[in-house]
């Protein structure tokens, strides 16, 4: 009888997933890097987490940009003043902006697994609006 309560708690061990978390970025008019700011604006992620937009400020989205996702990750896109939640699976980087904002430089990077991301040569480049580049190129130069 032992013996099955020890086979089943190990079951129950090795059936269930590790943790994932969930990492909160806000949407903000004004931020530490100055207007129209995600923060923070580079997140490092694994399979299976979750990144949380939220909006503290009105008037801003967030959105992919569909040329800087891993393959076979469709683009997605949230509401205006609205939560964007997005689930990450697959390894890799996604860009994000806020379109209302985006030349303005309103975007966000995520960097999903422990690198190299096989889509890095690729998410540096994209041709970007220039203000945006501006800020994403440092977080691109923190990705792996």
């Amino acid at each position: 009888m032992k013996l099955a309560y020890v086979a089943a708690a190990l079951l129950a061990l090795t059936a269930t997933p590790a943790l994932a978390k969930e990492f909160v970025v806000k949407m903000k008019n004004q931020g530490a890097a100055g207007a129209m700011v995600f923060e923070p604006a580079f997140v490092k992620a694994m399979p299976g987490d979750t990144v949380r937009f939220v909006p503290s400020d009105p008037s801003h989205n967030a959105e992919t940009i569909p040329t800087m996702l891993p393959a076979g990750v469709a683009p997605s896109k949230g509401g205006m003043n609205k939560e964007f939640v997005l689930p990450v699976s697959t390894p890799g980087l996604y860009g994000i902006k806020c379109m209302p904002h985006y030349s303005m430089g309103m975007v966000a990077l995520i960097q999903v697994g422990k690198g190299p991301s096989s889509n890095l040569a690729a998410a540096r480049a994209v041709k970007l609006p220039p203000f945006a580049a501006k800020r994403m190129t440092p977080m691109l130069a923190q990705a792996k």
